[in-house]
């Protein structure tokens, strides 16, 4: 499994409009990519600092991903944040998503 970091500010008073846009716009063209697995957001407590992990099954998948989706992303991201994105990427050593997965599909 591969893993995507983007960190980003906020402008003030956006983090809602973030959090719609990534429910109704991103996280369905995320889904719509060969070998995404999973998106999770965290917001600081402050609502100005972003970290979303994305999760695919492999490297490939996420750098097809950066080449052909990752700029339209960041055009729907223009009005609600401020400066430039921030990306790093990571093999992922291990994780438990498969367990809770299962566990809430029970």
């Amino acid at each position: 499994m591969f893993a995507r970091k983007v960190s980003m500010h906020l402008k003030a008073d956006h983090a809602g409009d973030f959090i719609k846009k990534m429910e109704n716009e991103i996280i369905p063209l995320l889904r719509q990519q060969h070998g995404f697995l999973d998106e999770i957001t965290l917001i600081s407590q402050s609502g100005k600092e972003v970290y979303a992990y994305s999760f695919w099954e492999n490297s490939a998948d996420a750098e097809r991903y950066d080449k052909s989706v990752f700029a339209q992303v960041t055009n729907l991201l223009a009005g609600v944040i401020d400066g430039t994105l921030r990306i790093h990427t990571y093999m992922v050593a291990n994780s438990t998503f498969h367990k809770m997965a299962a566990a809430i599909a029970s």
